[in-house]
């Protein structure tokens, strides 16, 4: 995993609409940056709808929420559209994003072993800099959690 403190690492990759964005395109903005396991599963759900509920706050303060998972770019335009989520969402099938961050772990369910994407979120600042990491972040309460972290003063953001 990547830590507070660490510059953000670029990437590109293609967005529900199929039009390619980079993580630099936000450069001068704080970013929620969102890993998440697989579109249209129920913890997914509940989590992006979190943020679908939330989006307005993130908004007001001019804060980007982006959400990556390993899935297709058809599959996250079907995602969006089913739950109206107005933010966006990343297709990352090569992994690029998902290794430079560190989330793609070692999982078990059920007693069985497998790789996946571990939920983890990243707030990132103006800067580029790395200020906060939900490492295994809940996703009933993870948009909530960080607007409760930005809204914290501290000389850090």
């Amino acid at each position: 995993m990547l830590e507070t403190g660490q510059t953000a690492i670029d990437f590109t990759l293609y967005d529900q609409e199929n039009r390619e964005v980079s993580l630099s395109d936000f450069k001068g903005k704080k970013i929620v940056l969102y890993f998440y396991p697989k579109d249209m599963t129920s913890g997914c759900t509940k989590q992006a709808c979190a943020f679908a509920a939330a989006y307005e706050e993130f908004k007001k303060e001019d804060i980007m929420v982006i959400g990556i998972s390993k899935d297709s770019t058809a599959s996250h335009q079907k995602f969006a559209t089913k739950y109206e989520l107005p933010f966006l969402l990343l297709a990352d099938p090569e992994l690029k994003a998902i290794t430079a961050y560190d989330v793609w772990k070692e999982k078990k369910l059920y007693g069985r072993t497998y790789m996946g994407v571990m939920r983890s979120t990243y707030i990132i600042d103006e800067h580029f800099t790395i200020i906060k990491v939900f490492e295994k972040a809940n996703p009933a309460s993870n948009a909530q959690d960080i607007l409760a972290f930005l809204a914290q003063p501290s000389k850090d953001q």
